[in-house]
Parts: C-alpha cells; structure tokens; sequence
C-alpha cells in the first residue's frame, strides 16, 4: 500500500481538485484506492458523492486510533458505478481503458469522509504520539494499493500526521507570486519536518496547477518554480480549464467526462499517477 499527501499551505490551490484527478485516473487504472479527507471542509469527499455520517468520519476516528479503523467508516465513492458516458468517443474509452491484468479487478474505489469533526486536531499544538494516529487507523488495511490524503491547508497536526503516515507528499502549487511563496513554505516546512529523522517522507514533489499558457504572468511564476524546485517540479503541469468545475459539479470523474479537453486533462492526470506509482 503506498500513501500520497497532497497537500499545500495556501488555500484556493486546487489541492482537493488535484486529490479527486488522481483518484480519477486511479479508478480508470482500477488500483484500488481509499481517499482519506483530512480536510475539515470535505470538498474532496463532497467531490467523490460521499457524505460523512455522524460518527463515521475521519474526525471520529482518530480521536482513538485503532489498527485499521478507518477501514469501519470507508464508503464506497458512487464514481466506482458510473459508466462511460454515451458521448465519449470510443476511442477515449478505448485509450484509457486498463490493461488485461487490471481488467478483471472490481472497480474499487473508497472514501473515508472528512468533516468538522476533524477540526479538534487542526491546531499546531501536538505531542509525538498524536503523528501516529493516521499510521495506526490505516494500518492493515491491505485490501487499498494506494491511499490518497486530502490534507487541510495548514500547517496543523493533521498535516503533519499525515505526512508522518506517508510515502510521498506532493504540494500542490499555481503559477503565481503568492502560490509560489506558499509553496516555499510547504516544502521548507517538510524539510524541517524531515529533519527530525523520525518522520523522513521518501519523497516529495511539485504539482502545478491551473495553468494558462496564454498567460505571460503566469509562464514566468512557472519558470520560477522550475528553477525553485527542479526536478521535484512534476510533469506534466495541469491547466486551467472549465471542465474541472463542470464534473465536480456532478460529482464525475474526469476520465468519464466527455470532450477533448476532459480528454487532455485526464491524459495528464495518468501520467501523474503512473509516476506516483512506479
């Protein structure tokens, strides 16, 4: 099972839009995946049509974190049963459907719902024991090959449980000034915490989002995080389209969405994943 945290310290990023394209392209490769909604404001989960139940949310769990126990309050996500749409041309489906290994899997795809209840551990104060409360809820849960972390937009001990539980964290960033700080700060924050040794993150890399070629403004911001960040600097970029707003509006994956710029989105999501997973 491999652990990915996207995550960012400034909010209105995308960082939960980027969350639900990975889960997308998850769901096309049919690798069973569990989204875990740490965020108190549960877009993500909102995305994915789930909606947290009183007690059986994330929040409730890691109050008193037991081995596996986000695996009681997982939901399957309704984009597991959503067919391709009768407008998508054949040859999109054709293109992304998995391989004959993957073919045979179940389709699945899992949330644990985030909510308010998770706001009790969104504060910067914590002891060393509480960064295990993610680790030890998702312990065992071997049923997921990947597990995806929507990580609230602050340096909180939520954030840094979950990149205490994870393998690779990603910051999601635009291109630009603010974005480009925030994510300074993001990665010099995990520098910091991986220096304690104790929590190291294997990896970590740059996801830009919502990118506008036509954009001078933004073409520089995009140079700017290449020379900031190198190779950490994650291809493709992700750019700035209506269709986004359009299938989370509908609670769709991208994959499934008709359309060439749907299309091009998805493509790109893919091959994000597939580097995330190699």
């Amino acid at each position: 099972m491999q652990i990915v945290s996207i995550s960012s310290l400034k909010g209105g990023v995308g960082k939960s839009s980027v969350v639900l394209g990975l889960a997308s392209a998850a769901l096309e490769a049919r690798i069973p995946t569990l989204v875990v909604d740490l965020d108190p404001h549960g877009d993500a989960s909102t995305g994915l049509g789930v909606h947290a139940r009183s007690g059986k949310d994330v929040g409730s769990v890691l109050r008193r974190p037991r081995r596996g126990a986000l695996g009681a309050v997982a939901t399957a996500s309704p984009w597991a049963q959503h067919p391709i749409t009768p407008e998508t041309p054949v040859a999109t489906a054709r293109e992304w459907a998995p391989d004959a290994s993957a073919r045979s899997r179940r389709p699945v795809l899992d949330v644990a719902p985030g909510s308010a209840a998770s706001s009790h551990l969104d504060h910067a104060a914590f002891r060393p024991r509480d960064l295990r409360r993610l680790e030890t809820a998702l312990r065992g849960l071997d049923r997921y090959e990947l597990v995806l972390v929507d990580c609230p937009p602050t340096l909180s001990a939520l954030t840094r449980m979950a990149w205490a539980a994870s393998h690779k964290v990603l910051s999601v960033a635009e291109p630009s000034l603010f974005s480009v700080a925030g994510t300074q700060r993001t990665m010099s924050a995990l520098a910091q915490f991986e220096g304690s040794r104790v929590w190291a993150v294997p990896e970590a890399g740059v996801v830009v989002n919502r990118v506008q070629d036509s954009s001078p403004e933004q073409q520089h911001r995009l140079r700017e995080l290449r020379e900031l960040f190198g190779p950490l600097v994650v291809d493709p970029v992700l750019p700035d389209v209506s269709v986004v707003q359009r299938a989370q509006g509908a609670a769709w994956p991208v994959h499934r969405w008709p359309g060439s710029e749907a299309e091009d989105l998805a493509r790109r999501f893919s091959t994000v994943l597939e580097g995330l997973t190699r």
